[in-house]
């Protein structure tokens, strides 16, 4: 059964990360990866928020692992970071790590702390 949660919560958010980050990236002429770093902070953002609800199990397997699981990828943003400094894209790429990793921990932390003050 939870097998079963996870890849129902997987199916939507895999389509939904493909779908924004095309939408996100199209508005940006630079090479900077926005549509994964969009997703991924916005995965960060949800899965802080899910961590300090108060979810059942089932729920969290849905959600948390499922769809947020899906959303985010850590596979395309190395990738993206690797081509950027492939291109001699050096400073985007630096950019990219050090930027995600900040704003994912800054907005998984954020999330939290909503998820935190509207329990209490």
């Amino acid at each position: 059964m939870n097998w079963l949660l996870v890849l129902a919560g997987g199916m939507l958010g895999a389509p939904l990360r493909y779908l924004t980050d095309r939408q996100v990236q199209s508005r940006h002429s630079t090479g900077f990866p926005w549509g994964t770093f969009t997703v991924n902070m916005t995965g960060s953002l949800l899965l802080g928020f899910l961590t300090g609800a108060a979810l059942s199990s089932h729920t969290t397997l849905f959600l948390a692992t499922g769809f947020c699981g899906a959303l985010t990828t850590y596979s395309t943003f190395s990738y993206e970071t690797l081509s950027l400094v492939r291109s001699g894209a050096g400073l985007h790429a630096a950019a990219n790590a050090v930027g995600s990793v900040l704003a994912g921990l800054g907005a998984a932390y954020v999330g939290l702390a909503l998820a935190q003050a509207l329990t209490a």
